[in-house]
C-alpha cells in the first residue's frame, strides 16, 4: 500500500510558525509510533524560493501539481483574506477535495477554503479575531467562534496558531487511533487531547492558588478512576468548591463543561482499551465508566460517528497491521 500524501500548502509572507505545524505533525518520520510513513510534500503556486513573514526564505521544492494525487491537503495559514484565490490555486484546491481528498484549513486557511465555495452551507471556525470577517465575506457559512476545530468530514477547519496542533492530532485520531496519537502527543510533548468544542481562549485565566491545586488533584483524580461514577456534586467538594464555583471555574479553566469533558475523556479511554485490548464491549464500557454497552455505543455514534464494533475493526493493533491508513470518521 502507497504512503499517505499529504500536501501544505505554502506563499510568500506565511508565518514559519504556521508552516511549521503540519510538518511537525505529518513531516517527520513517526513509524516507531504506529504511524505511517507519510509523503509529505510543501507545495506553492510556483516551486521555487518563497519569503515569510520573519525574514526567512524557504525553497519550496513543489508546485500546486503536488495537490493532484494527494489525500490530505493543509492550508496552514493564508493571506489577502478579501482578494480572490489565484485560480490555479481555487482549481487545484476544487479538484482535490472533488476526487475526494481531506481538505484542511488552519488558522487563516480557512478564508482560503471558504474563497472557492467549498464551506458554504457548513460550519467551520478560524482565529476569533477574524471570524467576525469570516462571517462578513461568507455569510453562507455557519461560523463557530468558540471551537478549537471543526470536522465536516471532507473538510476540517481550525482556530488560530496552536489550535492547529490540536486539529492535526484530531486528523491523526481519526485516521490511525486514539493510542497513535497520545503517543505522538508524548512525543512532541502536547496535550494528547483537546476536544474540538473547547473554547479558543480563556478570558480570565485563574491564578495557582492552594485552591486551583486542589482543583487540579480532583480532575486527576477523576482521570485516574474513570470507571467510577463521578457526580458534579462530589468532585467539586474534592475540590473544595461549592457546585457553582467549581462549575464556573472549570469552564474557565478547561474551556468546556464538566459533564462534556467527563465523556470525551471516558471515550477516549474506551478508544485506547478497543484498540490495545481484547476485552469484551461490556468490559470496556465497565473500565471507562459507561456502565453498559449500550451508552458506551450511544456515545460512539453521537461523537465519532462509528460504532465500537467498527472502531476496534478499524483502529486495532492487529488491524491496523493489515489497514494502515484506516478511515476517518471522527468528529471530536
Amino acid at each position: 500500500m502507497r504512503e499517505p500524501i499529504v500536501a501544505a500548502v505554502a506563499f510568500d509572507g506565511i508565518s514559519p510558525f504556521h508552516l511549521s505545524v503540519p510538518c511537525l505533525v505529518f513531516g517527520a518520520d513517526r513509524t516507531q509510533l504506529g504511524l505511517p510513513r507519510f509523503d509529505f510534500r510543501v507545495c506553492a503556486m510556483e516551486e521555487g524560493p518563497i519569503h515569510t513573514d520573519a525574514g526567512l526564505a524557504i525553497l519550496v521544492p513543489h508546485d500546486l501539481s503536488a495537490l493532484d494525487d494527494a489525500d490530505i491537503v493543509i492550508i496552514p495559514s493564508w493571506k489577502d483574506l478579501e482578494a480572490p484565490l489565484p485560480q490555479t490555486f481555487a482549481q487545484a484546491l476544487t479538484r482535490a477535495h472533488r476526487r475526494g481528498a481531506l481538505i484542511v484549513g488552519l488558522c487563516l486557511g480557512t478564508f482560503a477554503i471558504a474563497a472557492v465555495g467549498l464551506l458554504a452551507g457548513r460550519k467551520a471556525t478560524t482565529h476569533w479575531a477574524y471570524t467576525d470577517q469570516l462571517r462578513t465575506l461568507h455569510p453562507d457559512i455557519a461560523v463557530d467562534a468558540d471551537v478549537l476545530y471543526v470536522d465536516e468530514g471532507d473538510i476540517v477547519t481550525s482556530a488560530g496558531v496552536a489550535a492547529g496542533l490540536d486539529c492535526c492530532l484530531h486528523i491523526v485520531r481519526a485516521r490511525y487511533g486514539a493510542e497513535a496519537a497520545l503517543r505522538l502527543a508524548r512525543h512532541v510533548v502536547l496535550s494528547p487531547h483537546r476536544q474540538g468544542g473547547q473554547a479558543q481562549f480563556i478570558e480570565r485565566p485563574v491564578a495557582p492558588t492552594a485552591t486551583t491545586d486542589r482543583f487540579t488533584r480532583a480532575l486527576d483524580q477523576v482521570r485516574a478512576t474513570l470507571g467510577e461514577a463521578h457526580g458534579l456534586d462530589e468532585v467539586a467538594a474534592a475540590a473544595g468548591l461549592t457546585r457553582r464555583t467549581f462549575t464556573r471555574r472549570f469552564h474557565k479553566t478547561i474551556g468546556t463543561s464538566f459533564g462534556d469533558w467527563l465523556a470525551e475523556q471516558r471515550v477516549a479511554l474506551a478508544q485506547r482499551l478497543l484498540e490495545t485490548t481484547d476485552k469484551s464491549m461490556d468490559a470496556v464500557a465497565f473500565d471507562a465508566g459507561f456502565g453498559s454497552a449500550t451508552s458506551l455505543r450511544q456515545h460512539f455514534a453521537a461523537r465519532l460517528r462509528t460504532s465500537p464494533v467498527q472502531y476496534r475493526r478499524e483502529f486495532s493493533r492487529q488491524d491496523r497491521a493489515e489497514n494502515p491508513r484506516g478511515t476517518i470518521a471522527a468528529s471530536a
